[in-house]
């Protein structure tokens, strides 16, 4: 109940969905803002010394994440409408292949550029 109105679940699921895309924007700021390494798989650790230039590497990153929790937020507005909405399709399929997407980015791209081998 906000401001006189009830939020509907719809509302409340999509918030929900921005508040993730808010943390993956902000996890992107403080890896910009990082003076160490910072990983982007969860069982992988990153050390400065696997890294060629730490500043470059993390910018990188943190662009990555930046992208990734805009895009996310971008696609739950389908959830704003209706539990029954076949649009939510949209949201489930395009947070897929934007997750594939962002791995293949990492790996491809910032991996092979900044990773010493």
């Amino acid at each position: 109940y906000i401001g006189g109105h009830s939020m509907s679940g719809n509302m409340i699921g999509f918030l929900m969905w921005l508040f993730f895309g808010i943390v993956m924007v902000a996890f992107g700021i403080w890896a910009h803002f990082s003076r160490k390494a910072v990983g982007f798989w969860s069982n992988i650790r990153v050390t400065d010394e696997n890294v060629t230039d730490v500043r470059k590497y993390n910018n990188a990153v943190a662009k990555l994440f930046c992208v990734y929790g805009i895009i996310f937020a971008i696609l739950g507005v389908p959830l704003l409408s209706g539990q029954n909405s076949a649009w939510i399709l949209f949201s489930v399929v395009g947070v897929l292949f934007e997750s594939i997407f962002a791995m293949v980015i990492y790996t491809t791209v910032i991996e092979k550029r900044y990773r010493v081998r």
